[in-house]
């Protein structure tokens, strides 16, 4: 198993995750394997585990074990390919969202500001629009709301409209994009910036927030009572859509309660906060500097 991935909150994602080790688990987000690979040391011969990766290089890092199921598609489809493989509802739903280590690594991936590459940014590079369309051919306005919605930036629309006053040469790589913004970064916070920039990028050719709604929609179905959804988050705004699902069952946050004045959420919360990695995992992986998990429990039928 060739490893590519330095899995974030390793021991206290995957130890949260299983409650009963004979179960069957999925991890919707393979990549390097890292966490699959802890999931099956974990389980005993009558556990089962099935993961999830659109991302054609992840399969190379498939474990040669009979525990193991690997689908090739996006999770979102999470429902229709565990009722396909009979494997409906499960123990345990892992999620560690965000790009891998080898993806921002990978330079021709154009997910990193710091590499030159493509303006791509697909997580399944076989198919969808790339960041290169996305800038070169948006209206301004919808790069705007991008940059403002998916990047958190004020100053998206002054974004949007100097990347349109410049497209009249295509802009076709990572290194072009940054010398065109370059003029309008704040000093002292350019890696911030443009990190937010790329971000925005990446969301929306992914869809990821989509993605993530429908997924986590899916997911109070998809579990035994008792079973458990993990999530790693990176950003504010896939880690709200998960604390609000999680609390209440649906992505405002709004609890609602039956007459009696119980809450109608399908989960009881495992970690009231985020947990979060420590120094030493900061510092042997920066990736893990934003992750926050959160751990849920779906709610026994009374």
């Amino acid at each position: 198993m060739a490893m590519y991935h330095n899995p974030v909150l390793l021991h206290p994602s995957v130890d949260g995750l299983i409650v009963n080790p004979s179960g069957t688990y999925v991890d919707v987000t393979f990549g390097g394997g890292g966490h699959s690979r802890r999931i099956l040391e974990k389980l005993n011969p009558d556990g089962r585990l099935i993961a999830f990766d659109q991302d054609p290089d992840s399969q190379r890092n498939i474990p040669e074990d009979g525990r193991f199921q690997f689908v090739p598609f996006n999770f979102c489809y999470l429902k229709k390919f565990l009722q396909y493989y009979q494997a409906y509802p499960v123990d345990g739903i892992l999620a560690d969202l965000g790009v891998s280590s080898y993806q921002f690594d990978t330079a021709d991936r154009g997910f990193s500001h710091r590499l030159e590459g493509t303006l791509d940014m697909r997580m399944n590079s076989a198919k969808g629009v790339t960041a290169y369309q996305v800038v070169n051919e948006y209206p301004v306005s919808r790069l705007a709301d991008i940059f403002y919605q998916y990047g958190e930036l004020s100053e998206g629309r002054q974004l949007a409209q100097h990347i349109d006053k410049h497209r009249e040469k295509k802009i076709q790589t990572t290194t072009e994009l940054v010398e065109l913004v370059s003029p309008l970064l704040p000093r002292g916070k350019e890696n911030k910036v443009l990190s937010q920039i790329f971000q925005a990028l990446r969301i929306e050719v992914n869809n990821e927030m989509g993605v993530l709604q429908d997924f986590l929609s899916q997911t109070a179905d998809a579990l035994k009572p008792g079973g458990r959804l993990v999530v790693i988050s990176y950003h504010s705004l896939e880690d709200r859509l998960v604390k609000n699902y999680m609390k209440a069952g649906n992505f405002e946050g709004n609890v609602e309660k039956d007459f009696f004045g119980n809450p109608l959420s399908p989960f009881n919360l495992v970690t009231r906060k985020p947990q979060v990695p420590d120094e030493q995992e900061i510092e042997e992986n920066s990736r893990a500097r934003s992750a926050k998990l959160r751990i849920a429990e779906k709610k026994e039928n009374k």
